[in-house]
């Protein structure tokens, strides 16, 4: 018994002081809202993958792969997703505001996979 106590109660005095610590040691790392905006890289990203986005949807149109009104709408969904980063990008781009324009250029990209895909045949 002697032994045990030897070892466990250093044990819990560190780990009991770790945990008073801990909260204190995460606030200090916990990033400001405006250190918390994101980089010009990755705001270049961004507008380079809705450039690209609207480039597949040219020539998903222009090899016959999907309709002009399945292109129609896909691009409109670009412009609007062109918008929002416009919007956002006013104040610089939050984390949160790079995630939601992520997800809808990830939306419309599954979208134009499945207009690809979906055998109404407008294939080559």
């Amino acid at each position: 018994m002697r032994k045990i106590t030897r070892f466990i109660a250093p044990a819990l005095v560190a780990a009991l002081g770790f945990s008073a610590v801990a909260p204190g040691i995460a606030e200090a790392a916990a990033p400001h809202r405006e250190a918390a905006r994101i980089t010009p890289n990755r705001e270049a990203k961004i507008r380079s993958d809705i450039a690209g986005l609207r480039g597949e949807i040219d020539r998903a149109a222009a090899r016959r792969t999907i309709s002009q009104r399945e292109a129609t709408g896909l691009r409109n969904d670009a412009v609007q997703i062109q918008r929002l980063h416009s919007t956002y990008a006013r104040g610089g781009l939050s984390p949160r505001e790079m995630q939601t324009l992520q997800g809808r250029i990830d939306r419309v990209h599954a979208a134009l996979h499945a207009e690809r895909n979906d055998r109404n045949g407008h294939r080559r």
